[in-house]
């Protein structure tokens, strides 16, 4: 018998999501970010299911040639442009657009005539890539005058936060105030900035994240308004029943004790199929009742195990061996799940271990 964890990826809701970025976006192209195996809902499912993307924005070649190999004609970002300068060939063999953070990629791109769409990417105050005001000017000219077609980019740091710093606001006006007078498109914004900046989109926008039905900000909440879908659902079953009595412990350092007779549902989903080991006690699951009337959130009770978790099943007197339930997806956002782990949506889907079946439907 197969053991019954199964993630299933919902290509119509990419599709769906893609159409939400495009009438919030505006007139932007769109950059559909698919790094980290499409945050861990698979390449395969990326390109069936945002098909109408303008790009794909990717983090290394072997993306980039996999998306080339399955017929994909249209644009390639390399995210973090070339590692070496050996990448170059491939570059140009791919057809790939290609950001530039640093100076050797820039002494990198002066030696090579072929002419390259480059987005020049600025520092404007998240501090991680990208050139600093004083040093991009020139860096442009340098990679302007070796025959390369130029173009700008920046990344908000704060865009899913209203009280820090540097604000999208000082952030732009760093930007607006560097690119002065030099030709080219523009890229700035991230999932975050499509939803609550859209002042700041610029000609071509980054969504990643939302594209999955997931909250740049990490509370599901905050993207009400977008009517996003959830992409994937992370589902499996409950492979035993115990019943305690009052005192009883569950689980490893015995960290949740029954206060009453109690029934425990036990889950195959743990630690190693990606499941956050630091999960609460009260993190949500979602069990499934032969009437659908009957489903409902019960919650985790006791440590998570690197196979199993187990959940509190007063609210479900029904569940049984065999019930199914869902650990995250279109019933019990991914979001809400994150919250109880101290951690993000990003994290939860990204972390996905190979061992759990995928299903793109």
């Amino acid at each position: 018998m197969e053991r019954p964890i199964l993630a299933t990826i919902n290509t119509a809701a990419l599709g769906h999501n893609l159409r939400r970025v495009r009438e919030l976006a505006g007139n932007s192209r769109i950059w559909s970010v698919v790094k980290a195996r499409a945050y861990g809902h698979s390449l395969r499912a990326a390109l069936a299911g945002l098909s109408q993307t303008d790009g794909f924005a990717v983090l290394d070649l072997d993306d980039a040639r996999w998306l080339r190999a399955q017929g994909w004609t249209k644009r390639i970002l390399l995210l973090e442009g070339l590692f070496q300068e050996s990448d170059i060939p491939s570059v140009i063999e791919l057809d790939c657009d290609v950001v530039v953070h640093s100076a050797n990629q820039v002494t990198w791109l002066e030696r090579q005539v072929h002419p390259i769409t480059i987005f020049l990417k600025l520092n404007s105050g998240m501090n991680r890539l990208g050139f600093r005001p004083e040093a991009y000017r020139l860096a442009y000219h340098r990679l302007h005058a070796a025959g390369h077609r130029m173009n700008h980019m920046t990344h908000f740091a704060n865009a899913d936060y209203i009280d820090r710093e540097p604000s999208v606001g000082a952030q732009m006006e760093c930007f607006t105030k560097t690119i002065d007078g030099l030709v080219g498109e523009t890229s700035l914004a991230n999932s975050a900035a499509v939803l609550w900046h859209r002042n700041a989109l610029g000609d071509w926008v980054r969504p990643g994240i939302m594209l999955h039905g997931i909250s740049p900000s990490g509370q599901f909440a905050d993207i009400a308004h977008a009517n996003l879908q959830a992409v994937m659902t992370l589902s499996s079953s409950i492979i035993a029943i115990q019943d305690l009595e009052p005192g009883d412990a569950v689980g490893y350092g015995s960290r949740y004790r029954a206060t009453g007779r109690m029934r425990i549902g036990v889950i195959a989903c743990g630690y190693a199929d990606g499941y956050p080991r630091h999960a609460k006690d009260g993190t949500p699951v979602w069990v499934y009742g032969d009437d659908p009337s009957q489903s409902r959130i019960c919650p985790i009770a006791g440590q998570v195990s690197m196979d199993m978790l187990t959940i509190d099943l007063t609210h479900a007197p029904w569940a049984t061996v065999g019930s199914k339930v869902e650990l995250w997806g279109k019933n019990l956002p991914v979001d809400d799940v994150a919250v109880h782990a101290q951690t993000i949506g990003y994290e939860l889907v990204c972390a996905i271990a190979p061992r759990v079946p995928l299903e793109v439907i």
